[in-house]
């Protein structure tokens, strides 16, 4: 079973929905995200989704998008990241971590060398992006081969037939857009989630994770309450980007906004 596994198990058995957090890796400077992996696991994340830098996140908000700038000005890419993952794993072996980002790095890096880097580095899923289901047979079984989960993307849009190609070759979980548009966009609208899960439930038993639009405790809350897990993103990195001169300081926001997102779902 694979550690993504394991844990929406876990959580399932005793009645709890999961946290999970995205940051960009290498944003604001390398040396700043292994030591806030560390730290967002104490403050109550399950899985951690660990963002690839990209010079075209076709899919990010402003926020994320200049998350990845600052990440890739100071040379972060696919490689770096998948150091940082196996740093991360150095003293944590339980915790599932997620590589979110482009196909573009992985195609340069070629479909065989990354999943033998993946697991290397013992990522236990891999969110593509730009990957459709019916585009990633060659992807998905190399990563299978080696027990990493290939998650796919919902929208508002997608079909009942979609969502069945995405569970007969997903694993792990499926992440819903819970909104049109990019990161960090728009007013989430919790009655239109939950009528959209109804239909994914319909088509699949994987778990459901929610993001796009989750800001703070109260949406947390609310998205718990209907989802298997949380997805926030956006909310975090801005706390970096207002701290520009002080990660310190915003290591300290990350991890209040975090705590205060743990306390709210779990009750």
């Amino acid at each position: 079973m694979s550690r993504l596994a394991a844990k929406f198990a876990e959580l399932k058995a005793s009645g709890r929905k999961a946290l999970i957090p995205f940051i960009t890796a290498g944003d604001p400077h390398p040396e700043f995200t292994v030591p806030l992996l560390h730290d967002m696991v104490a403050a109550g994340a399950d899985i951690i989704e660990l963002g690839v830098p990209f010079s075209d996140p076709m899919a990010d908000g402003p926020v994320i998008q200049r998350a990845s700038e600052r990440a890739l000005a100071h040379h972060v890419g696919l490689r770096k990241v998948l150091s940082m993952a196996m740093e991360f794993r150095k003293t944590d072996q339980s915790t599932p971590l997620v590589l979110m980002g482009y196909l573009n790095p992985i195609e340069i890096m070629g479909y065989q060398d990354f999943a033998n880097a993946v697991a290397r580095a013992e990522v236990d899923g891999v969110l593509t992006v730009d990957l459709p289901p019916e585009e990633a047979e060659d992807c998905v079984r190399l990563l299978r081969e080696r027990e990493i989960d290939q998650i796919f993307l919902l929208a508002p849009n997608t079909t009942a037939e979609r969502i069945q190609k995405m569970h007969e070759v997903g694993s792990g979980y499926l992440y819903y857009v819970s909104l049109k548009g990019v990161t960090g966009a728009g007013h989430l609208d919790t009655a239109d989630v939950e009528d959209k899960l109804k239909l994914i439930r319909a088509n699949t038993d994987l778990p459901v994770g929610v993001g796009f639009g989750v800001k703070d405790a109260e949406t947390a809350k609310v998205i718990a309450d209907i989802a298997d897990g949380v997805v926030v993103g956006s909310a975090l990195i801005s706390k970096i980007e207002a701290n520009p001169d002080d990660p310190d300081q915003a290591k300290r926001e990350i991890i209040a906004l975090l705590k205060s997102m743990r306390v709210a779902i779990d009750h």
